[in-house]
């Protein structure tokens, strides 16, 4: 039995059941690229930048040799993430806990360019003591960012009829929470110009933990569709 309701016929053929793998392809690029041009690009171009220690925000914070090249590789992944969402819309067919995924996936790629007014300032400016608008709305942005991933993965388990992924999406979100209020003890350290052991790694665990649940979630619908495509053939 499929994971997904039965998909409505398509009198279209081929094109539109490879359009929505293309799309639903997307969720697994959109975290391998984000992989690549943080953690492997941008941190090994920023000169003492620790990724056990400091957080990925500061990769693109205010005075950061590595923001420019962060900000013109945004909108490619705010598109990549975009396209999976549109990808997981389509693919609903009256599942609506996926539509609303998908929908919610949408909107967590537009808010992606709202980060660009809004970046962490360095250490060395926060540690000047005055806490610029820009770090306000930063953390307004992570607070609603944490709440749609959550959104995310909840109607996404609703969505896929699978005890076993349903288990792996309410781990995800226990991750999602711990490493985030480990990570969040350690943040009023950075004003005060005090170490943040582990911070990086922590936040690390957290925001890949969410890019592989979004991998999976893709693969899972594009062997549904495969699955379907199949049996659609033999009838």
């Amino acid at each position: 039995m499929s994971v997904l309701d039965r998909p409505k016929s398509n009198h279209r053929g081929g094109t539109a059941t490879e359009a929505q793998k293309v799309l639903l392809a997307c969720g697994v690029v959109y975290g391998l690229v984000y992989l690549v041009t943080n953690d492997v690009v941008a941190a090994m171009v920023y000169q003492g930048y620790s990724r056990m220690d400091q957080a990925i925000s500061e990769l693109s914070a205010t005075s950061a040799p590595t923001r420019a090249f962060l900000v013109v590789m945004l909108p490619v992944g705010t598109a990549l993430l975009v396209a999976f969402g549109i990808g997981v819309w389509i693919t609903a067919n009256g599942n609506r806990a996926l539509r609303v995924t998908g929908g919610l996936l949408i909107a967590f790629g537009i808010t992606g360019v709202a980060w660009l007014p809004f970046p962490m300032s360095s250490r060395e400016d926060m540690a000047k003591g005055a806490i610029p608008a820009n770090d306000v709305g930063h953390l307004v942005l992570s607070a609603v960012t944490v709440l749609l991933i959550l959104a995310i993965i909840g109607f996404g388990a609703v969505a896929i009829r699978n005890l076993v992924f349903r288990i792996y999406s309410a781990v995800t979100v226990m991750a999602v929470l711990g490493f985030g209020a480990v990570v969040g003890t350690q943040a009023p350290n950075i004003p005060e110009g005090l170490p943040t052991p582990w911070m990086g790694l922590f936040e690390r665990f957290n925001v890949y933990g969410c890019m592989l649940w979004v991998a999976v979630f893709a693969v899972i619908l594009l062997r549904a569709q495969s699955t379907s495509r199949t049996e659609q053939s033999s009838a």
